[in-house]
């Protein structure tokens, strides 16, 4: 396993993340903890949960319960409290099943992060991510019709600095270590990365947004932000919900998979999707790489990435994703990827 910087904090993160947002609902107890083991075990030192968590599909009897199993994987194994860098996020505005939808605000952090400590059995958060912006977000399939927020400029920045304020008094009482950003835009990252310099106050050190060889918005102003200002990029979604591993050609829906319990995984499946998803299959095959692997492996060439988020349903899964092996891309398989982008821009 390989380490990279995550932004300026002198933490390093191994390149590969566990993400857990199956952990309650599609992933039991006894395999989420299995899982935890089975990682930590193969050098991983970075787990990523949300508060919100667990997801397909998100209800108000399941939230909060991801937490609460990495939490008793914690309670069971004080001593590896230490091994691991663990990242959680404060749900943003308009999620109905947590504090009614209230946006992110000063008066919302410190009881939210007290929540996610209790479930989660333990005294600090290393990483600590606003989910999304209060003023909403191109992300999740908006970018089509996204028409930025009507709020003033000053009022967003008003709010951004009462909440970094209070983010330093949680800093300061040692309950978190680190803050970041997920599903941002440049500007929005600006904003937040000029206040904490102007004020003394927590630096945003990374970004948490989607990005795969199907989702590549972060490839311009994103990318730039990130590798000017050290906010390297947490990919999230990086199999694409599975698409890009191929388990969906041809009509398949495999049983207890994600897209047999949401069957637009969440607004990607469109008529261009097939296509573009076959273009990566075919040079995979011509490569003779596992299409997973190569998939994970792309990532980790872009010249931003801190690290990639892989969700793994079964220890099975996980086992598979382990397995890959650390030899580079060539750049002919390079050259082809770019390729197949250029034919398939913008499947979804």
């Amino acid at each position: 396993m390989q380490y990279r910087k995550m932004g300026r904090t002198g933490i390093k993160v191994s390149e590969l993340c566990l993400g857990t947002m199956t952990f309650g609902t599609q992933t039991s107890e006894i395999d989420g903890h299995r899982q935890m083991d089975m990682a930590l075990a193969h050098g991983i030192n970075f787990v990523d949960t949300a508060e919100m968590y667990p997801v397909n599909p998100v209800s108000k009897e399941t939230i909060g319960r991801t937490e609460e199993i990495i939490g008793t994987w914690n309670a069971k194994n004080r001593s590896k409290r230490g091994d691991y860098i663990l990242a959680t996020k404060h749900s943003g505005e308009g999620l109905q099943y947590v504090r009614d939808g209230a946006p992110i605000s000063s008066k919302t952090i410190s009881k939210t992060i007290e929540g996610s400590l209790r479930r989660l059995q333990t005294d600090y958060i290393d990483l600590y991510q606003f989910h999304w912006p209060n003023r909403g977000s191109y992300m999740f399939r908006k970018n089509w019709n996204y028409v930025p927020t009507q709020q003033t400029s000053a009022a967003v920045r008003d709010d951004m600095l009462e909440c970094l304020e209070a983010l330093q008094k949680e800093v300061n009482k040692g309950t978190i270590r680190h803050f970041g950003l997920s599903n941002e835009s440049a500007w929005g990252t600006s904003q937040w990365l000029h206040l904490s310099q102007t004020h003394a106050l927590p630096r945003v050190a990374t970004m948490q947004n989607e990005y795969s060889l199907l989702c590549r918005l972060y490839d311009t102003d994103m990318a730039e932000m990130s590798m000017l200002e050290d906010v390297g990029l947490i990919a999230f979604s990086p199999l694409a919900a599975g698409l890009l591993t191929g388990k969906y050609q041809n009509g398949a829906v495999p049983e207890g998979s994600r897209k047999s319990l949401v069957s637009d995984l969440g607004g990607r499946i469109t008529e261009r999707v097939w296509p573009a998803v076959e273009a990566y299959l075919a040079i995979a095959r011509k490569y003779q790489l596992d299409p997973t692997h190569m998939t994970l492996a792309w990532c980790l060439t872009r010249p931003f990435m801190c690290s990639v988020i892989f969700g793994a349903t079964t220890v099975a899964q996980l086992e598979h994703i382990l397995s890959m092996t650390q030899t580079p891309l060539t750049q002919d398989c390079l050259n082809d990827i770019a390729q197949a982008h250029k034919a398939h821009p913008m499947p979804y």
